[in-house]
């Protein structure tokens, strides 16, 4: 069972990413990410993929999916 996020939260909130190519783990907060299905470029080697494939865990796409209401 997932916790909604409040809008204030979601501003506040990190999520840990880690580059699908160079395998670079790092922390970002949510306010700063596209959507999960937008193109990111990872800043370490310019991978350029959906920002879904750079969160870390399961609950990262969760709150990176809940932040952008693609429940």
């Amino acid at each position: 069972m997932s916790v909604p996020l409040s809008h204030e939260h979601m501003q506040e909130a990190w999520i840990q990413l880690q580059c699908p190519d160079c395998t670079t783990e790092w922390e970002q907060r949510l306010s700063e990410l596209p959507a999960s299905g937008e193109r990111f470029q990872c800043d370490h080697c310019d991978a350029y993929t959906p920002t879904a494939e750079f969160a870390k865990t399961t609950r990262d796409l969760e709150v990176l999916r809940e932040m952008n209401g693609e429940e």
